[in-house]
């Protein structure tokens, strides 16, 4: 569940806008408590099966969308997610992690959801870093 201090930091940093490139370094180390944030780069986009992402020509032809962070980060979507379409390798973001999963089983860490901000177009996306959350298939 979300409180309103982890949606008000997580809306702040992603308000934070253009220059923080400048102003926050790299980070090599992801979020690891709601609310927390790091910049870091992207160093792969493409489908969830890790094909090149193009926009699909059909509803059926959809083989969603997955993206990877310098930092560890990995978002992924059944969806394809335009946003992460228009952004390109290489290209410097701001990601916080909004959520964890809560009662997983021991060592099953998945379905943390993490919104990110491309610095260079400025679009967003919030994805989780698994394609099921924690004791799913």
């Amino acid at each position: 569940m979300r409180t309103p201090l982890a949606i008000a930091l997580v809306t702040a940093a992603l308000l934070a806008g253009p220059g923080i490139a400048e102003t926050t370094p790299v980070a090599d180390t992801m979020p690891k408590r709601v609310g927390a944030c790091a910049t870091t780069v992207i160093t792969a986009i493409g489908t969830r099966f890790g094909d090149t992402l193009v926009r699909p020509k059909s509803k059926d032809a959809d083989d969603g969308t997955g993206v990877v962070l310098k930092n560890g980060v990995y978002g992924v979507s059944y969806q394809f997610v335009p946003e992460v379409a228009n952004a390109r390798v290489g290209d410097p973001v701001r990601t916080c992690l909004v959520s964890v999963p809560k009662g997983c089983p021991k060592g099953d860490d998945r379905g943390k959801v993490y919104t990110t901000t491309n610095l260079r177009t400025q679009e967003s996306w919030t994805l989780a870093d698994s394609q099921h959350l924690c004791g799913g298939a």
